[in-house]
């Protein structure tokens, strides 16, 4: 609409008089070199040689001029700015002879041929640079659709991992509280009559564990909502002032050790060599590795006693000897027990092994090794975890 507002221009004002009358006949010469602009996004070389045919054509009549050649200069941007290499070839190969011949028929002037070559190569220049800008922008568009792709799929498998941790620690805590329940609560009545003392210390064990678990579980769940994470109303089992419960230590070995041996079991934790400060999560996994061993160790074996030791030592290839005064660079945590090898039917070794995996699982997450089975030779069932001593910033440091 705009290209045939600007050519009508010539009809609708006032002419001299001794210059010819604009015609219908003319006026729909100009309009033919117009209608072909509604198809140049599909064919874009097909419209310019149109409009360069119908402008030829219009050049030996006597009709109006136009001040400028709106629907070529159109025509020769939409090539330039969409068609492929070889039309946009063709438009520059046949393009500027035509125009010259054009020049040459109207007034073959120095002055015209300047104005109508700058006037080709500039069109076509800002064609190129909208094709450019468009291509640019496209790849700008992916680029971006793509790292939108890999935010998408980085959230889905830090969800993933998330939800992992979050089952080891769900099966951690509530697989050893069970156990333990389900151990004093089995023994609790063969002794209530014959040794009071020991059914009532087996109850107060029920109890604790329970309390325990249900600390740790409200802390769990606080995260989950993204809520602080202590006790509500100030109930205690929390962090300070209801703040999140810390996360357990090495140092609170001590006291799982003793819980497990209230539950009947003989356990003794034994450390070897010269303790070194190491991360909290490292100390969480070696902590969550001890509860599960000892936990399945109730579950799902006839053993009597179980050892538990932390060994630091400095690694060292095989057939070396470690140097006197060096640092440990791995810690070595074994729980063995004196059972027959062998887990109980629906045990960790007939069932679906989750809590292995997580013990596997969180090893990994620290660029250490864990396994379990049979001792060899012997007796017993050994799980055993090693850990490099890694420590990343003093923040991270825990007591060890």
């Amino acid at each position: 609409m705009v290209v045939q507002a600007a050519v009508t221009i010539p009809f609708v004002v006032p002419r001299s008089a001794d210059a010819p009358p604009a015609t219908w006949v003319f006026y729909g010469m100009t309009t033919l070199s117009v209608l072909p602009l509604l198809w140049r996004s599909r064919a874009p070389l097909t419209c310019l040689l149109a409009i360069t045919m119908a402008g030829f054509a219009y050049l030996p009549l006597d009709g109006p001029g136009q001040p400028m050649p709106y629907s070529p200069l159109v025509a020769l941007f939409t090539v330039a700015a969409q068609a492929g290499v070889r039309q946009r070839r063709v438009t520059v190969g046949i393009g500027l002879p035509l125009v010259a011949v054009a020049v040459a028929l109207r007034t073959n002037t120095v002055r015209e041929y300047l104005f109508a070559f700058f006037l080709f190569s500039m069109v076509y220049a800002l064609g190129v640079l909208a094709r450019t800008r468009q291509a640019y922008t496209e790849a700008v568009e992916a680029r971006a659709a793509e790292l939108e792709r890999a935010r998408v799929v980085e959230a889905e498998r830090a969800a993933e991992r998330e939800r992992a941790r979050i089952a080891r620690e769900m099966h951690d805590i509530l697989s050893h509280a069970v156990s333990l329940m389900v151990v004093q609560a089995e023994a609790g009545p063969l002794v209530v009559r014959s040794d009071p003392d020991r059914a009532e210390a087996a109850f107060d064990a029920i109890s604790g564990a329970g309390r325990d678990a249900m600390v740790q579980l409200r802390r769990m769940l606080g995260v989950l909502k993204e809520e602080p994470a202590g006790e509500p109303n100030g109930v205690p089992g929390g962090g300070p002032r209801g703040g999140p419960a810390p996360q357990p230590t090495l140092d609170g070995l001590d006291a799982l050790v003793g819980e497990v041996r209230r539950a009947g079991l003989s356990v003794v934790l034994l450390a070897q060599g010269e303790p070194q400060p190491l991360a909290a999560d490292a100390q969480v996994t070696v902590y969550r590795v001890v509860q599960e061993a000892l936990t399945n160790v109730l579950k799902h074996s006839d053993a009597r006693s179980v050892s538990v030791r932390l060994a630091w030592e400095q690694a060292v290839a095989e057939g070396e000897q470690q140097a006197e005064g060096s640092e440990p660079r791995r810690l070595v945590v074994t729980v063995t027990d004196d059972g027959t090898g062998v887990r109980k039917p629906g045990g960790a070794g007939a069932g679906s092994g989750r809590g292995l995996i997580g013990i596997r699982e969180r090893a990994a997450a620290h660029g250490g090794t864990a396994s379990a089975g049979p001792v060899p030779g012997g007796r017993g069932y050994r799980v055993c975890l090693e850990l490099p001593v890694v420590i990343s910033s003093p923040a991270e440091v825990g007591t060890a």
